[in-house]
């Protein structure tokens, strides 16, 4: 299986990063306090030919997977997605609280306030080519008002 490191990224004055064809806009990671061992980071994710999320890995985490929430009745249940998660052709998938996530565990320290994280996401596509995007998203509160929505 070929394996493509993407280490080079064009960051453009939108906040959108793009690397082997997806497109990473709106991301961000929860603040955490001391003791806290998990949160969410949170992002859109637009791949031009279908893929597939795999895995992710950072430094700060002892554990980093997809989650997806959604109602069963009247409890929200959080599951791991193992097989990782689909980026149709061209559709905008979001990664945000209450839905699909990343959930970060076993938190190595706590994440302050406009601090940054580090993290890798790997991606496969439909021939088994695997690529990896290199991030560093920032930390904040909510989502950043200026990553949320564009203004004119």
């Amino acid at each position: 299986m070929k394996l493509l490191a993407i280490t080079a990224l064009l960051v453009c004055a939108s906040g959108h990063l793009y690397a082997q064809g997806v497109e990473v806009s709106n991301a961000w990671v929860r603040t955490s306090v001391q003791g806290q061992k998990a949160t969410g980071a949170f992002m859109t994710l637009t791949a031009k030919e279908a893929t597939k999320l795999v895995s992710i890995s950072t430094p700060i985490a002892g554990v980093a997977e997809v989650h997806e929430m959604k109602m069963a009745g009247d409890v929200m249940k959080m599951r791991a997605l193992p097989g990782g998660l689909d980026l149709p052709a061209g559709k905008a998938v979001s990664l945000t609280p209450g839905n699909y996530h990343i959930m970060l565990m076993d938190l190595k320290a706590a994440l302050p306030k406009d601090s940054t994280v580090p993290m890798t996401l790997l991606f496969k596509d439909a021939k088994g080519a695997e690529s990896k995007l290199e991030l560093k998203l920032p930390v904040a509160v909510s989502a950043p008002g200026g990553m949320a929505e564009h203004k004119h």
